[in-house]
């Protein structure tokens, strides 16, 4: 029997696995050759745009690493030096439960989960693969969007929450997308966190030409996820190492510490600091699969920062990243800290199943929250905060 808990528990950050046709099934003709799977010495592989990705290892999801593979991995480290196939393990035929909503659902009552947020996994590639053509770029992500719908909804049963794609450099388009999705019952969506492409090279996304779209964002009243991606660091990185494509999977010590955890770092300070939380200031923004050791770190700099130069922000830029920012720690976290730094109402549970790199049994979570917490403040964890800033009801099927 899996662990569970005997309050209702939403999950912030699982996962669903695309198939072959996600990207392309309602890509205009015009760009049918931008994505594809083709066969190399004898494995299935994704080409964007004529050039082979080694992003995913297996893009079918035929074949897939075990949940919760690397929970010890990530708790306790590796003395031993194991390699990463080592590390997890004998692989798994993928089930229906990873791609299609109705055996998930069956699969969540069995791991006492009782809502979830579904994220997409390979898409998180597209986006910095596309990145010197906008016009392809939104194309692709509504083709994606499309099946989302098409396959998962964005509201299935009240339970699942499948999470659309908003991509930002032309910000008409972005609206436009925004409108769509929540015409079709989205919940929350999902914005890279990652400096904007566009015709004339990259920009903030707190910068006042995206202000249009914040306030859509606002106006609709919906949560904006920001989940860990390929957020294009590795172009940074490969100043140092040289060309290098980002490969969320292989173990590379240099591209674990200066990349790991920058981009959302970055995202955060540029919301503040570029003022999109003063603009805002009832933005919702979740940091999702980011873990929270960077979060201190920024309080730290906001601190500092205003000290040095007050006269650049409206109201202290800590205030803000405390108000409008909400945060889904690793199971292996301080979350102690974490609390005590931006309070408890702003920490959201997350497992990350069925990935590997997360928990085997979604609700075990609550064996890693610190000792002394409420009762209150464990359900609120576990789920009520999410639910909150979601405008979801705590009750299973029932929706405000």
């Amino acid at each position: 029997m899996a662990r569970t808990c005997d309050f209702p528990v939403f999950d912030a950050d699982n996962h669903f696995y695309e198939t072959k046709d996600s990207f392309t099934r309602h890509l205009p003709d015009r760009y049918k050759g931008a994505v594809e799977y083709v066969e190399l010495h004898g494995r299935t592989k994704i080409m964007i745009r004529g050039t082979v990705s080694e992003y995913i290892p297996n893009p079918t999801f035929e074949v897939v690493a075990r949940p919760g593979a690397q929970e010890e991995y990530f708790r306790r480290g590796n003395p031993e030096g194991k390699s990463y196939r080592e590390l997890i393990g004998e692989p798994m035929r993928s089930i229906p439960a990873f791609r299609e909503p109705g055996p998930r659902l069956e699969l969540m009552d069995e791991l006492g989960v009782d809502r979830a947020l579904m994220f997409p996994t390979l898409a998180s590639l597209l986006e910095e693969r596309m990145r010197d053509d906008p016009e392809m770029t939104h194309a692709a992500i509504h083709s994606l969007n499309e099946w989302i719908h098409e396959e998962w909804t964005f509201n299935y049963a009240d339970r699942i929450f499948a999470v659309p794609v908003i991509t930002l450099p032309i910000v008409e388009k972005a609206i436009e997308e925004l409108e769509w999705v929540v015409e079709r019952g989205a919940k929350t969506v999902l914005i890279r966190p990652a400096p904007v492409p566009g015709y004339r090279g990259s920009r903030s996304f707190g910068y006042p030409e995206f202000d249009p779209f914040w306030k859509a964002v606002v106006d609709a009243d919906i949560l904006v996820c920001m989940h860990s991606s390929d957020s294009g660091y590795s172009r940074y990185t490969s100043d140092w190492t040289g060309p290098m494509e980002m490969l969320p999977f292989r173990l590379d010590a240099f591209r674990m510490i200066t990349a790991g955890k920058r981009p959302m770092e970055d995202s955060m300070a540029a919301l503040v600091c570029h003022g999109v939380f003063s603009r805002f200031p009832d933005l919702r923004v979740a940091s999702i699969e980011s873990g929270s050791d960077w979060v201190t770190n920024l309080v730290h700099h906001l601190e500092d920062i205003y000290k040095k130069i007050p006269q650049e922000f409206e109201k202290s830029p800590v205030e803000q990243f405390k108000s409008n920012v909400y945060i889904s720690p690793f199971h292996e976290d301080d979350l102690k800290e974490l609390i005590e730094t931006i309070g408890v109402d702003h920490v959201l549970f997350g497992s990350d199943y069925p990935h590997p790199e997360g928990l085997a049994e979604p609700c075990s979570y609550v064996d890693h929250l610190p000792a002394g917490l409420s009762e209150e403040d464990i359900r609120n964890i576990m789920g009520g905060n999410i639910a909150r800033i979601m405008h979801v009801d705590t009750a299973v099927g029932a929706t405000k």
